[in-house]
């Protein structure tokens, strides 16, 4: 029993991360309708970001989160404005493609920078903080503070995209750009804020990765960016809600295929789950059915 409920809330605070990073996915396609797969190497930045600051600038964590988030939000509008807006009119492939070519870019940019060598990322959350069933269940504080911050960005997020004229231009954006900017919404604007919350929110995440699974690469956000877009589509790509319950969900999965089944296998199992998700409700969980009109 405490095997599995500590396999329970590792899953859960894996999932918590991915869900952070599935944010930026759902948010872009809900209201862009593009797949912006450079997303994954956005994390790899804010890491690379955050270890210079506090391993060679001896900063503390939290400006280091907080300088990671700004470089991260201005690289996230700097690749919409000059990969993806003029390309606002192109068919869908010519955007995944650009998508893909930005993702090496940055990868490589990183290489370049910061070398190949793999670098150990500062722990700032070690310890338990919680020492539950006597002492034989115990919850480390990295788990803690990444349920926290995923609750709390999942709220914040509610209350912006639903009180706030920014956020209800989001909404409008994602329903029809084309009333949306007859009503004196501008879409660009819209686009630009989108990509930039997506962006910083990639900075936070990042830093809550790293600080469970510690070293850094070029190439540290592929994988995980991967799952967390598997666990938008999974919740329902588009929703926000969708992204917190697919990424706890595909967190968890993963977690007990690695204790219960395989290590090696638990990737493939994360990725055949979609597939029959998909197979049997393809919208994803909490996705609605678009109906298109002919």
């Amino acid at each position: 029993m405490v095997i599995f409920l500590s396999r329970l809330i590792n899953g859960i605070s894996l999932g918590s991360v991915y869900a952070i990073i599935a944010l930026g996915y759902t948010m872009v396609y809900g209201i862009a309708k593009m797949l912006n797969f450079a997303h994954g190497d956005v994390i790899m930045v804010g890491a690379y970001v955050c270890f210079f600051a506090v391993a060679n600038y001896s900063l503390p964590p939290l400006v280091g989160v907080l300088l990671a988030m700004v470089v991260c939000t201005v690289l996230g509008i700097v690749i919409e404005r000059l990969a993806y807006k003029p390309l606002r009119q192109a068919p869908s492939l010519a955007v995944l493609i650009t998508a893909i070519g930005v993702s090496y870019f940055l990868q490589n940019g990183a290489q370049l920078l910061w070398g190949s060598n793999n670098k150990m990322f500062p722990v700032f959350l070690n310890g338990d903080a919680l020492s539950l069933m006597d002492g034989e269940l115990r919850v480390s504080v990295a788990t803690v503070v990444n349920v926290v911050a995923c609750v709390a960005i999942m709220l914040v997020l509610s209350w912006f995209t639903g009180k706030t004229k920014m956020g209800k231009a989001m909404r409008a954006c994602s329903e029809d750009k084309g009333a949306a900017q007859l009503m004196g919404i501008n879409v660009d604007t819209t686009i630009s804020m989108t990509f930039a919350i997506g962006s910083a929110l990639a900075a936070v995440a990042g830093v809550l990765y790293m600080s469970s699974y510690p070293i850094l690469v070029p190439t540290t956000g592929s994988m995980p960016g991967i799952k967390a877009f598997t666990a938008a589509v999974f919740g329902g790509i588009g929703s926000i809600p969708g992204a917190l319950l697919g990424g706890l969900l595909l967190g968890v999965i993963e977690i007990f295929a690695g204790g219960y089944i395989s290590t090696q296998l638990q990737n493939a199992i994360v990725f055949a789950v979609l597939i029959v998700v998909l197979l049997v409700k393809p919208s994803g969980l909490l996705g609605k059915q678009i109906r298109e009109k002919v």
